[in-house]
């Protein structure tokens, strides 16, 4: 087993031993201790909720609310009055006052998540409570103070949503602040491990275990992997582990089979020959980038081929003839192979 969690840095409930994240946290210190907006950006479970509670936690308004609001995850025809409020007889079912997140996070901080889904109506409004400082519930006629901090997070490219013109230009300006991008887990695997053993510590806590541990060559697996759902993809991929593990010890057989199959394809993938020197063949060139892109495409899908084709951008077929072509061996092979012995 690798070195224990405690001999890792942690940082706001961050785990993370890799230099980019180390970064990361000097950037939330500096950026913590003032009250400009800041945008959060990254894949799809890379921590940017995290992050963005260790900004609060780390600021001077620690000790007053932190509130989180998905944007996608909130109807359109509902988000508005989450957010702002309203006042008694401002629609039908408005049977009393009611005040909205902004006034509720009063002194702290309002985390928005997903903001690139927000409808462009809100977005005019969100702009206008950035820079006067106040909000209007809906059916008031007057406008309230308000002090509170912005945080912002999306996945989505907000400068391409600008061009596409489904997001503000002025808003993405106001909230383009100060950014933080949180790179995706395949780019700094060093993490994968201490998470993966952060993770098992807290299923040991959760389930009052004496002890859950997880073997090298689950390890090795776990750190070998791609993870398109990030962290809280290994989070889950631990957990079930956990449910499945026997005497306290995760091991291979313990692991989805989504994520074996993806080992067993690159672990039997043909291996990438290097060009002969000054070797200026295009045919030798051109083999080995297939080579390269096949294996990338294959474990970033998990060894579904429909999948992988679509990101190569050719036909199944093709990919079919180039998997046998360059004598790929896919799990499915492989258990007919073993069932004929």
């Amino acid at each position: 087993m690798a070195q224990n969690i405690s001999e890792h840095k942690a940082f706001s409930n961050i785990v993370a031993v890799s230099a980019s994240m180390h970064s990361i946290f000097d950037a939330i210190k500096r950026v913590a201790l003032f009250d400009t907006t800041v945008l959060i950006t990254g894949e799809s479970g890379t921590g940017k909720e995290l992050v963005a509670r260790a900004i609060h936690s780390n600021s001077k308004r620690k000790d007053r609310p932190f509130i989180a609001l998905n944007c996608g995850a909130i109807p359109e025809q509902l988000i508005e009055s989450e957010l702002f409020g309203y006042r008694k007889g401002a629609f039908t079912d408005a049977t009393k006052d009611k005040s909205g997140l902004f006034e509720e996070a009063e002194g702290g901080t309002i985390f928005l998540d997903e903001i690139g889904d927000l409808p462009l109506t809100l977005q005019v409004k969100i702009l206008r409570t950035l820079q006067e400082q106040q909000i209007q519930r809906l059916g008031d006629t007057q406008a309230t103070k308000i002090n509170v901090r912005v945080i912002t997070a999306t996945l989505k490219d907000l400068d391409k949503a600008v061009a596409d013109q489904t997001f503000r230009k002025d808003l993405f300006y106001r909230l383009n602040v100060l950014t933080i991008h949180l790179p995706p887990l395949r780019v700094r695997r060093e993490d994968i491990a201490v998470l993966a053993q952060h993770f098992a510590e807290l299923q040991k806590k959760k389930h009052q275990l004496k002890k859950l541990t997880i073997s090298k060559a689950a390890l090795d697996i776990l750190t070998q992997h791609s993870w398109p759902g990030n962290i809280r993809e290994l989070e889950n991929c631990i957990e079930r582990a956990a449910v499945f593990s026997e005497h306290g010890m995760i091991d291979t057989q313990h692991l989805p089979e989504s994520i074996l199959a993806l080992a067993r394809v690159t672990s039997s993938s043909p291996q990438q020959q290097k060009p002969r020197a000054n070797s200026l063949s295009i045919k030798e060139h051109t083999k080995n980038i297939e080579i390269e892109l096949i294996s990338a495409a294959l474990k970033e899908t998990a060894g579904n081929k429909t999948k992988a084709a679509k990101l190569l951008e050719i036909s199944q077929r093709a990919l079919l003839y180039k998997l046998k072509e360059y004598q790929f061996i896919t799990p499915e092979r492989s258990q007919r192979t073993r069932k004929k012995k």
